[in-house]
C-alpha cells in the first residue's frame, strides 16, 4: 500500500494512506493498518495518483494494414505494455485493423497477439469500408467489449473512407451507442500534395512534413465535426496537431457538440525541427501522421489543454525501428509512419504542462488518465482511487529528474524522439491490478498476466442524446409535426396545358 503520501484525483488531492486487497482499492485515508504480509511503499513528500490511461496505440500494428503485412511495428503487447507499467501507464486501449475490410477477422487477430499482455487493455476497431457485413460486425463487436470504431480521412488506397462512408459510420455509431472515431486530414489534397512534393526533388523525411500542411488537417476536422453536427453524434478527433484544429473543436463545442479533442505528447513535446536532420535514421523515426508541427501550433495545443478544449493526452505510440523505417529511404511515401511515447508520455506531459505552470496535478490526472476512463465508460473502475477501484495506481517524484533515451528505454525501438532529452518528475511506483510491478528502475511483469477490459456502449457522451435529437427534429419541421407530411392548400387544381 501506498503510505503517507499526497492521493491526487481528478478533483481533489488530500494526504492519505491507500490499502490495496485482492486487486482493489479497499479503502483511503489517514493513518491506516496495513494488513499483514502487505508490501508497504512509503509515498511521503510524493504523488499517488491513478495509473495512466493511454486511448491511442498500435502495437503488434501490420504495415501492411491487414492485407499485406510486410512491416509489423517494433513493440508487440508484451514490450510495448512493459513500456507502458515502467512510465506509469497501467491500461491501454489498442486499435485493432480489419483484414481486407473484415472487422471480425480483425478482432480475431488482434486477440491472438494480446496473448502476451502484462496489464489491463481494452481495443478500438477500425472502419475502412462500408457494406452490410461491416455494419453487422459493428454491432456484434459491441457486444464482444468494443465501443468505439476509428474512421481515417487519410492513406487512400488502404484505410480512408470517403464522406458518404463516414455517415454511413457515423449512424451506425450512433445506434449503438459507440464513439465514433477521426483521423482527419483530406485524403485527396493528401495525394496530390505528396506528388508534387516528391515530383519537386524533397523525397526524404522532409518531404513527409511539406506534403500534409495544418490546412489539410483543419479541412479535415471541420469536415468531421460538421457531419457529426449533422447526424448529431458525440465524436472523438485522435492525435490534434495544429492550432486551426484546436480552433475547430473549440467552435464546435461552443456549437453544443459532444466532441472530445485528444492531443498527443509528440504533438506538443517533441522537436519538430528534427525532421530536416540530414540523417535519415534521425530525421525518420519522426515521420507521423499528421506531422509533429512548429512551435507556434505546439504552443496552441498546450493552451487547448490547459483550457479545456482538448481533454485527453495519448501517443499514438506506433513503433518502427529504423531498418523498418529505410524503407522510404528513397521515398518518404514509404516510410512507416509512427513514433514511441507509451513510456514516456506522463514524463514530458508533466514537464511540458505541470512544471512550467500551465496546469495542476489534478488536471494532470484528468488528462492522462480520469478523461479517459469517463469517455470510454470505464470509470469509476479506472482513472480513480477510491474504495472499490481497481487498484491501478502510480507513485510519483516531482522533484527527481531523470533523461529520456532509447539506450534505458522498454520499448523494443532502437530509436526514441524525445534522444537525450532531461524531464524533472518520474514515475517511481506502478502498481497493476494491485501488485507492484515497477520500483527501483526493475519491472517485475509476468507475460500472459493481462486482462482484456470490456468497454460497455452508451457511456456519458450519449446520456440524453435523444432528447436532442427530438429537439433537433421539432426545430427542422416548423409547419405541422414532425414525421408527418405537410398539408397544403394548392387551389384551384391546374390542368396539365396550364402548367
Amino acid at each position: 500500500m501506498p503510505q503517507g503520501g499526497t492521493v491526487v484525483n481528478a478533483e481533489n488531492q488530500f494526504v492519505a494512506d491507500v490499502i490495496v486487497k485482492d486487486g482493489l482499492v479497499e479503502s483511503v485515508g489517514k493513518n491506516l493498518k496495513a494488513p499483514k504480509q502487505s508490501i508497504v511503499v512509503d509515498a511521503t513528500g510524493k504523488y499517488v495518483m491513478p495509473g495512466g490511461i493511454d486511448p491511442h496505440t498500435h502495437l503488434d500494428a501490420e504495415m501492411g494494414w491487414g492485407s499485406k503485412a510486410e512491416i509489423i511495428s517494433t513493440d508487440d503487447f508484451y514490450s510495448g505494455q512493459a513500456a507502458a507499467l515502467a512510465g506509469g501507464t497501467t491500461m491501454h486501449i489498442d486499435f485493432a485493423l480489419p483484414i481486407k475490410g473484415d472487422l471480425a477477422a480483425g478482432f480475431e487477430r488482434y486477440k491472438k497477439v494480446a496473448k502476451k499482455s502484462v496489464m489491463d487493455y481494452g481495443f478500438h476497431m477500425a472502419v475502412t469500408t462500408w457494406n452490410d457485413k461491416v455494419a453487422s460486425d459493428m454491432g456484434k463487436l459491441t457486444k464482444e467489449g468494443i465501443n468505439s470504431f476509428k474512421f481515417f480521412l487519410a492513406y487512400s488506397g488502404s484505410l480512408a473512407v470517403d464522406d458518404a462512408q463516414l455517415i454511413h459510420g457515423f449512424r451506425r455509431s450512433k445506434e449503438l451507442g459507440a464513439l465514433p472515431i477521426v483521423h482527419c486530414e483530406n485524403a485527396a489534397a493528401l495525394l496530390d500534395a505528396q506528388q508534387r512534393t516528391f515530383d519537386s526533388g524533397f523525397t526524404g523525411p522532409e518531404g513527409h512534413y511539406i506534403s500534409r500542411p495544418a490546412v489539410f488537417e483543419d479541412e479535415g476536422t471541420a469536415r468531421a465535426l460538421r457531419l457529426a453536427q449533422y447526424v448529431n453524434v458525440p465524436v472523438y478527433i485522435v492525435h490534434v496537431m495544429s492550432g486551426g484544429a484546436v480552433a475547430e473543436i473549440a467552435a464546435a463545442k461552443t456549437r453544443g457538440q459532444r466532441v472530445v479533442g485528444e492531443a498527443v505528447a509528440s504533438g506538443f513535446g517533441a522537436d519538430e525541427a528534427k525532421i530536416w536532420d540530414p540523417d535519415f535514421k534521425v530525421a525518420a523515426q519522426y515521420v507521423m501522421s499528421p506531422p509533429i508541427r512548429n512551435k507556434e501550433h505546439q504552443r496552441q495545443i498546450k493552451a487547448g489543454l490547459a483550457g479545456g478544449v482538448l481533454s485527453i493526452v495519448a501517443t499514438d505510440h506506433a513503433p518502427f525501428n529504423s531498418t523498418a523505417k529505410r524503407a522510404g529511404l528513397h521515398d518518404f511515401r514509404k516510410i512507416p509512419n509512427g513514433v514511441n511515447g507509451i513510456e514516456e508520455r506522463l514524463h514530458v506531459a508533466w514537464d511540458e504542462l505541470v512544471n512550467p505552470g500551465l496546469i495542476t496535478p489534478s488536471d494532470f490526472v484528468r488528462l492522462m488518465s480520469t478523461a479517459v476512463a469517463q469517455t470510454y465508460n470505464v470509470y469509476p473502475r479506472k482513472g480513480l482511487i477510491a474504495p472499490g477501484s481497481d487498484a491501478d495506481i502510480i507513485v510519483f517524484d516531482p522533484e527527481v529528474s531523470h533523461t529520456i533515451s532509447a539506450s534505458t528505454h522498454h520499448s523494443r525501438m532502437d530509436t526514441n524522439i524525445y534522444e537525450g532529452r532531461e524531464v524533472k518528475g518520474q514515475v517511481v511506483v506502478t502498481i497493476s491490478q494491485g501488485k507492484v510491478v515497477w520500483e527501483n528502475g526493475k519491472l517485475n511483469i509476468q507475460e500472459g498476466a493481462g486482462r482484456f477490459v470490456k468497454l460497455p456502449v452508451r457511456g456519458p457522451l450519449f446520456e440524453g442524446l435523444d432528447a436532442l435529437d427530438a429537439a433537433s427534429v421539432a426545430s427542422n419541421f416548423p409547419y405541422g409535426t414532425p414525421g408527418q407530411p405537410v398539408v397544403r392548400d394548392l387551389g384551384t387544381t391546374a390542368s396539365k396545358d396550364e402548367l
